[in-house]
């Protein structure tokens, strides 16, 4: 997927799904405000106009909606589905009013931030590109320049410290607070059972011909006979394997629960005792030789090894909650036009 820089709508969210590519962990979220009996949404009109919105007088143009749309597309990887786009456009803009606002009162506020923290912003954004070309090209194909970039660098670090003294103080959890989410969510701490693998994975497509295939095959039986024959598994995996996501850890997948990863990988690495190696097993990524390092039963989760995700849990509840009804505040001693 390509790149994008990190200045779309605030509090915006994402769920990823895992696949044998993919990180060792994965995991979702609901986006604020969704709800499974939401009420009804008010049409967007096919043809925008061209100022969507006014916040306190400043304008949200159908450009800067248009971009944070597509910047969202890029996010998920993925275009808005026809049948969503109502909801998932109100969403958009209703965020980007929000940013406006906490925009505007950071600014009215004069929240201090230093250009040395600027510049170490930026050159964090860069390090997430290989190079400066592929940083530039990022810039480019936004239409922004990088003075433009620090503008957006330092309003989001103003409204960032905003959103801290306004609304980091409520959102401490006590103890007592992760004790009774953990006693009344029982079900959300039954773990199943989980397999710890690494794989070596020789990439062929799913359509690619015979041949291709045949080649691809050949070299995976031909790594496998390496590491069945006693062959350090993780350099092989570095040296012969074409999963980004892996590879340079030595293949290690981390550990995964039944459907996590595709059915063929699934069914063999669940049937594998710890310590073995797979025959080669094919994919539509193409050609995969899986070793099964350990193995979890189906367990529940204890408070001890939960307390610390269920406090980050509840804290960002109460963060997004706080914000939300921060921004409420603003908009209600604000003047705020919609006009779609």
């Amino acid at each position: 997927m390509r790149r994008v820089l990190p200045f779309v709508v605030a509090l915006a969210l994402c769920a990823c799904s895992k696949k044998p590519a993919d990180a060792a962990k994965s995991g979702s979220a609901t986006a604020p405000g969704t709800t499974a009996a939401s009420a009804p949404v008010k049409p967007i009109p096919a043809q925008l106009p061209d100022v969507i919105a006014k916040v306190n007088g400043e304008t949200i143009t159908k450009a800067d909606f248009e971009q944070a749309v597509q910047q969202a597309e890029q996010q998920a990887g993925s275009p808005v589905p026809a049948d969503r786009r109502d909801a998932v456009y109100r969403d958009i803009l209703d965020q980007m009013i929000g940013f406006r606002l906490l925009q505007q009162e950071a600014k009215n506020r004069k929240v201090p931030v230093p250009d040395a923290d600027v510049e170490a912003q930026i050159t964090q954004m860069k390090q997430q590109f290989p190079n400066e070309d592929a940083f530039k090209t990022a810039l480019i194909s936004q239409g922004m320049s990088l003075e433009q970039l620090r503008g957006k660098a330092r309003d989001q670090m103003a409204l960032n410290k905003l959103l801290e003294t306004e609304v980091g103080p409520k959102a401490a959890v006590k103890p007592e607070a992760v004790d009774a989410f953990y006693k009344e969510n029982p079900d959300k701490f039954q773990q199943p059972e989980q397999v710890h693998a690494s794989h070596i994975l020789i990439r062929a497509a799913k359509d690619a011909d015979a041949a291709t295939k045949a080649k691809a095959r050949a070299k995976a039986e031909q790594i496998l006979k390496q590491a069945k024959s006693g062959k350090d598994f993780a350099a092989l995996a570095k040296q012969n394997s074409e999963d980004p996501g892996s590879a340079a850890n030595g293949g290690d997948l981390g550990f995964f629960a039944p459907g996590q990863m595709v059915p063929q990988f699934n069914d063999v690495a669940f049937k594998l005792t710890p310590g073995s190696i797979s025959d080669v097993v094919e994919t539509d990524f193409g050609y995969h030789i899986i070793k099964v390092l350990e193995k979890q039963p189906a367990r529940t989760v204890p408070l001890d090894e939960a307390r610390e995700r269920i406090q980050q849990y509840l804290e960002s509840q109460n963060r997004e909650k706080g914000t939300e009804d921060f921004v409420k505040t603003l908009r209600s001693k604000g003047k705020v036009e919609v006009f779609i």
